[in-house]
């Protein structure tokens, strides 16, 4: 599934730098990991109770074998502390059983052992139901999903499940991380957390302050029409944390009625103005296509050259949008970061 569209595309985008990572181990039931240093961190009291958009989950006891479902909800338990027994497949991203390379490094040097890979062919269309029983989680974390209603129903009957507050996948990447860290009962870590980044950020923020007032548009070509990402798409979003803005006119030709994305057809291209346009691609070759495309000229950024690339799915994946361990992943949406900056002074 692309994450252009989709879960896991979520984010059209979801990237890192190994394409090919290695193989989960096929443990059905992975023991949980050690304890790390997030763990004397203070903790919350149990029961906890999380509303979401598809009901409120009452979590009894202190969750030790987490399941997580969507994106960004296994790095953001990584960051506080919990190395989850069940991850979602990233097939688009690293392929078929494999782990995001920054999740698998995280593991690696926890000396943790490796989580059951579940199967996500199809950009959670459907549900390997079979495969979380066999995991025995006792929380199932999805606050950047797409699960529909029956999915959500029938998953907390294995264990308590966390959706999203909002839309399907329009989750922000501050709210993915602070849902995870109350369904844990690790608020105080969740704030911490979310201040390095915010840290991060305004170190990047500062280091850019060209970006202050330049509108941005991010795209993805599909050949007769472009996926353009709405302001509540976290890839774009993330942006505004920089100084930048989400460009007027995404919000004016938007029909996707509160989505992450809309279709814009090649014969309104013209009326998609933004000072920068950020272009998400599989491969270099597409990229370059991308640049040339007579049809795509209409855009005035692209015209003028002002198009900042990300490129391969791992790559795209990192930034589409930053999870708690990708902000600061080299490559990812420093050099992104970077890119920008080189388009805005042109």
């Amino acid at each position: 599934m692309r994450t252009v569209l989709s879960a896991a595309a979520v984010a059209v985008a979801l990237a890192l730098t190994a394409c090919g990572a290695p193989a989960a181990e096929e443990s059905a039931t992975p023991e949980p990991a050690a304890p790390t240093s997030a763990d004397a961190a203070a903790k919350d009291s149990f029961p906890v109770e999380v509303k979401h958009a598809l009901g409120t989950t009452t979590i009894e006891s202190e969750p030790v074998r987490v399941a997580t479902w969507g994106w960004g909800s296994t790095e953001a338990a990584i960051a506080l502390g919990v190395f989850p027994v069940a991850v979602a497949e990233q097939s688009w991203t690293v392929g078929e059983g494999n782990l995001l390379p920054w999740v698998e490094a995280a593991y690696d040097e926890a000396g943790a052992e490796k989580p059951v890979v579940l199967t996500d062919a199809d950009g959670g269309a459907t549900f390997p139901y079979e495969e979380v029983i066999a995991a025995d989680p006792d929380l199932i974390l999805a606050p950047y999903s797409g699960l529909t209603q029956e999915q959500y129903d029938t998953l907390t009957e294995i264990a308590p499940t966390v959706a999203y507050p909002g839309a399907p996948w329009t989750t922000t990447w501050q709210d993915t991380i602070s849902i995870s860290a109350q369904a844990l009962g690790r608020t105080a870590a969740g704030e911490e957390v979310l201040a390095d980044i915010d840290g991060t950020l305004a170190g990047m923020k500062e280091a850019h302050p060209e970006f202050e007032g330049r509108t941005v548009a991010g795209v993805w070509d599909a050949d007769g029409f472009v996926y353009v990402y709405t302001a509540a798409d976290p890839r774009v979003g993330i942006l505004e944390e920089v100084g930048l803005k989400v460009a007027p006119s995404v919000s004016e030709l938007d029909t996707s009625d509160g989505g992450f994305f809309y279709e814009l057809s090649y014969e309104q291209l013209d009326k998609l103005d933004a000072d920068i346009v950020i272009s998400y691609h599989d491969t270099e070759d597409e990229a370059k296509a991308f640049m040339e495309k007579p049809a795509l000229q209409a855009i005035p950024a692209v015209k003028a050259g002002r198009v900042a690339q990300v490129t391969d799915p791992v790559t795209v994946s990192s930034v589409s949008p930053p999870t708690a361990l990708t902000f600061d992943w080299e490559g990812g949406l420093p050099t992104l970061i970077e890119k920008i900056a080189a388009v805005a002074a042109k």
